[in-house]
């Protein structure tokens, strides 16, 4: 959760610019406000990570938008400045939170 919160925080200051020239790379009408979504829900997922809170509703969110990333990444690998392995190790684990639910100390219960 951590790391997502992280990455939403780094698409509002520190990587704005280079995701708004890969979304524009990529033919999207309006990338500072794909931009400011993708950073929100980044966030926002990251949180309810963070809480155990619908984990699993949280990690289908974040897995589709690391799928987005990965893609992105794999398109032009230079404008991100990331790892594709870093990508697919945060897809593995989203998805192993999608089919294993919170832990123990979470305030959702598994679906």
């Amino acid at each position: 959760g951590v790391i997502f919160l992280d990455l939403g925080v780094l698409a509002f200051k520190g990587e704005k610019e280079r995701w708004i020239m890969s979304l524009t790379s990529l033919g999207i009408k309006n990338p500072s406000l794909a931009l400011k979504i993708l950073g929100i829900l980044e966030i926002a997922g990251g949180l309810m990570l963070i809480a155990g809170f619908y984990t699993q509703i949280a990690s289908i969110a974040l897995s589709l938008l690391t799928f987005s990333e990965l893609y992105i990444e794999y398109r032009d690998p230079n404008i991100l400045k990331r790892n594709i392995v870093f990508y697919i190790l945060l897809l593995s684990i989203t998805f192993s939170l999608l089919l294993s639910g919170a832990g123990a100390f979470a305030i959702d219960i598994p679906l």
